[in-house]
């Protein structure tokens, strides 16, 4: 019998977006082919500690947050090991050893999307799925991105970038960018952090909530559009997925929207555009793609104006696997099932390390 390849699923996470995390988890659970890969769970609390998890169920009957107060007795620290070779990695649980094949992190934000934990693989030199420590700390950060995407010309709603230290008066704003705007953590997903001011007298308590986020915010003028995101799956060779649409029942696209109002948004697959425009969104969708030095997988969101102009929003390396994510929904609106990918995942980051481990290390 073929040895089932050794998943560890790192989930979790020191972050705003924890509790969405373990959603995701549950789902790629729920999902993952259990006759080619063993799932072994490592749940990141929110102090930041991690811990294995006995089973797979362990991770299913969990509830909305892992706080390491409520942790299972059964639920022990762990230490991750590189041994030997450097390959498998090896994760010390009581007195065995486990190996892991690949990791699927599954954190969204920071401590776990932003190149911190890849860093940490990379270290370690176990293959996982996603973006490298570059793509993933250039995705996590708005400011970066939309920088790199004005430099290589793909349009993006005008922005400025504010410090805690040093930050315009409203007025200034106004006049630089209209209103209303909007005003969100550079380092931060899910709509974590995020404001739409139309009035001076809105803007202060703005700040101050993107601020408890991050050290660094962006300001950004308001885009009268539909929200269209557009799938992105691939290495060397990424292809894109038929385009969705969000249409929001909330000011805008809130973390509320999305996660707690279950009527706060509608989700229309595929978008109802022309082919002519759907073409230009996965194109656009796969230039960003590279452009921002992505890799497995990523989700790249847009504005879609009324005149049929489109912006690049924002991309996440680490896109949402809960029930009503778009990442999987709109690749099974392509032709492939969430069991199939996940495979596919799991897949690249194996081949993407097969040919890093190729690379010359020394010179001499």
């Amino acid at each position: 019998m073929r040895k089932r390849i050794r998943v560890g699923i790192l989930f979790g996470g020191k972050s705003a977006e924890h509790e969405v995390s373990i959603q995701s988890a549950k789902n790629i659970v729920n999902a993952i082919n259990k006759e080619k890969f063993e799932p072994v769970l490592i749940g990141i609390d929110k102090a930041g500690g991690w811990h294995p998890l006995d089973s797979p169920q362990s991770l299913l009957n969990s509830g909305t947050s892992l706080p390491i107060r409520n942790l299972p007795d059964n639920v022990q620290s762990m230490t991750l090991l590189k041994r030997g070779g450097g390959l498998p990695i090896k994760m010390r649980i009581s007195n065995t050893l486990e190996d892991l094949d690949v990791v699927f992190p599954v954190l969204h934000g920071p401590f776990g999307e932003d190149g911190t934990v890849q860093g940490l693989l990379r270290l370690l030199d176990i293959p996982f799925v996603g973006a490298g420590v570059p793509g993933s700390a250039i995705g996590m950060d708005k400011d970066v991105t939309k920088r790199l995407l004005r430099d290589a010309k793909i349009p993006t709603a005008r922005f400025i970038v504010v410090k805690k230290d040093c930050f315009p008066k409203y007025e200034e704003v106004k006049e630089e960018l209209g209103s209303p705007i909007f005003i969100k953590p550079a380092n931060a997903g899910s709509s974590v952090g995020i404001s739409r001011v139309s009035a001076k007298s809105e803007y202060a308590k703005a700040l101050k909530n993107a601020f408890d986020f991050d050290r660094k915010i962006l300001v950004e003028e308001a885009i009268d559009g539909r929200e269209i995101e557009c799938s992105v799956l691939g290495n060397e060779s990424p292809i894109a997925s038929v385009p969705g649409e969000i249409v929001t029942k909330h000011d805008f696209y809130s973390y509320d929207a999305k996660y707690v109002d279950k009527n706060g948004a509608t989700i229309v697959i595929p978008a109802k555009v022309p082919s002519a425009t759907s073409k230009n969104i996965q194109d656009l969708a796969i230039k960003a793609f590279k452009v921002l030095e992505c890799e497995g997988m990523c989700r790249v969101d847009f504005f879609l104006k009324r005149d049929g102009a489109l912006l690049v929003n924002e991309i996440n390396t680490i896109p949402g696997f809960t029930n009503i994510s778009m990442y999987p929904k709109l690749w099974e609106a392509s032709g492939i099932p969430y069991s199939q990918l996940i495979e596919r995942l799991i897949n690249l980051a194996l081949e993407r390390h097969q040919k890093e481990q190729k690379l010359k290390t020394s010179y001499i």
